[in-house]
């Protein structure tokens, strides 16, 4: 170990690295050292359940979720049809929309009283559920339908980024051999990409706690929110943490092993960029079609139905209620935000600039509290800080403490995306600059602040958007952490929506998807440049 580092910028930053990962080792103290006595009743109940569910969904997510995204991604890059323009950003909108909103829109907009089964009852004048079949929402199928429609665009995201940057000359060749140019070569090559986006959908799909609490489907998120507070057994909401933990170290590694050997190398000048197919109308007419389904299913439904509830409702929203938990919800992310950005670019710069081999591994530990469910990282929050308690004897108030509670849980949380949002721009400050700086008799933080920090503030800004929108949305971690009658947006929208109030919480969650259209349109100036950048080489 390099101890030349050791100097007070690398130990505030490798302090700071070893309080954020404090909850995740407080899981498996209390899962495996704690009290144990209950994993043989968990083992012979419901923890197999709790399995199965878990996979099943995972599954069927996962696959309809790569349908979804890498059909829409070829054919908006491969073909020539009308409305392509329009579907290549607007294909991104179902990433605005939480899954547990859409969950309560089609739930009342599907079952058996919504408008649906009563528009089909009159028109074949069916009198009562005897007389025909109609499939159940909140089922298993209905959970892996309506995650699906708002979690592909992580797999279009990448796969469509994937699909441009495959050199042309490839797809020459294909058409040489007459091979099929998505088979032998968009697919196999856009395979990490497509590898790295399921690992995010299937993440997110065994973090979601909305969705699966609204249908009653006994998954392993929702066994820790039971066993912990319906239970009250927090070691047994730990025990059931750490199989969950499981699950998410099986996905990051299929996710690297998937990219580990995958390279390709291309030297050519000139047009590098694949030309659009002009097909068929037939052709035309399903490349349509396409990308129409998900969009519909994952974007128009859901708004349109809120927004027949904000119009059909408006006499009865508490609009003043709407407003004092929007309030609440932009402090707690605009303090969240600051906060993770403040500790990314302590990490960052420090792993970049003053930091050995043990500290840079140190950091990026703490960086991987985004891959934890909300439950998990919540039962490890409360472990911990009832360690510190004990401690150190600290009374802090209740809302106050709770506020700090929040901001260290989403710190924890969504750290990654801070550290991921800076370290592509730190990557891009060249070394010569912050040698110079320091040859002119700058001290290193004068440097940073001259040099590197102006070079980095765009990065800053996008990290700071997209934490401040994962925050507004996260309902997990805010619902089991947050102070006696402290609402947010999130939490508003799920206490009404879970007493079958939807109307009363349509306003709330129009504001939740609102702001999340934020991130869409910065994901789409993203794919725009690598497009560009693709025309101009």
């Amino acid at each position: 170990m390099n101890l030349y580092n050791w100097n007070s910028s690398s130990t505030l930053a490798t302090l700071l690295a070893l309080f954020i990962i404090c909850p995740i080792v407080a899981i498996f103290y209390s899962a495996f050292l704690g009290d144990t006595s209950l994993w043989p009743h968990l083992f012979s109940t419901v923890l197999p359940k709790y399995v199965y569910n878990t996979i099943v969904l995972m599954i069927g997510v996962g696959i309809l979720s790569i349908i979804f995204g890498v059909s829409s991604a070829w054919v908006v890059t491969r073909y020539n049809f009308i409305g392509k323009n329009f579907f290549e950003w607007a294909l991104l909108l179902p990433a605005a929309v939480p899954a547990y909103i859409i969950a309560y829109t089609y739930t009342d907009f599907l079952e058996y009283a919504g408008p649906l089964q009563k528009l089909l009852r009159e028109i074949f004048n069916w009198n009562s559920v005897d007389d025909y079949w109609f499939p159940e929402i909140r089922s298993m199928g209905g959970a892996i339908l309506v995650m699906s429609c708002v979690l592909y665009p992580y797999i279009y995201m990448m796969t469509r980024a994937s699909f441009l940057t495959v050199p042309l000359s490839f797809y020459q060749t294909s058409l040489i051999y007459g091979r099929s140019s998505f088979f032998s070569v968009a697919l196999p090559l856009a395979r990490p990409g497509i590898f790295a986006g399921l690992a995010l959908v299937l993440m997110e799909t065994i973090s979601d706690f909305g969705t699966v609490e609204y249908f009653a489907l006994e998954t392993l998120t929702l066994g820790v929110f039971n066993v912990w507070l319906g239970m009250n057994s927090l070691s047994g909401a730990a025990q059931i943490s750490s199989v969950l933990f499981i699950f998410v170290v099986v996905l990051l590694t299929i996710e690297y092993l998937a990219r580990r050997r995958q390279r390709y190398f291309e030297k050519s000048s000139g047009q590098n960029m694949l030309e659009s197919e002009t097909i068929s109308f037939s052709g035309k007419l399903l490349c349509f079609l396409i990308c129409l389904t998900p969009i519909t299913l994952g974007f128009v439904i859901p708004v349109l139905i809120l927004l027949n509830f904000v119009l059909s409702g408006f006499s009865i929203i508490n609009f003043s209620e709407v407003i004092f938990a929007a309030t609440t919800s932009i402090s707690l992310a605009l303090a969240g935000a600051a906060t993770v950005m403040l500790v990314s670019i302590i990490l960052i710069i420090v792993s970049n600039y003053k930091s050995n081999t043990f500290q840079k591994g140190l950091i990026f530990v703490a960086s991987c509290g985004y891959a934890l469910p909300g439950t998990i990282l919540a039962v490890g929050i409360v472990i911990f800080f009832g360690w510190l308690n004990s401690i150190t004897n600290i009374e802090m108030g209740y809302t106050a403490g709770g506020f700090l509670v929040l901001i260290f849980a989403y710190t924890t949380r969504f750290l990654a995306v801070g550290n991921a949002a800076l370290r592509s721009g730190i990557l891009k400050v060249h070394p010569n600059a912050v040698d110079a700086s320091q040859t002119m008799g700058k001290g290193f933080l004068n440097t940073i602040r001259v040099i590197v920090l102006p070079l980095i503030y765009t990065n800053i800004l996008i990290g700071g958007i997209l934490v401040f929108v994962d925050i507004l949305k996260e309902l997990p971690i805010t619902l089991l952490l947050r102070p006696f009658n402290f609402e947010t947006l999130a939490t508003y929208v799920y206490q009404y929506a879970s007493d079958e109030l939807l109307q009363e919480s349509s306003f709330a969650a129009l504001i939740i998807i609102v702001v999340g259209l934020g991130p869409v349109i910065f994901l789409n100036t993203t794919l725009q440049r690598v497009s560009q950048k693709k025309e101009s080489n």
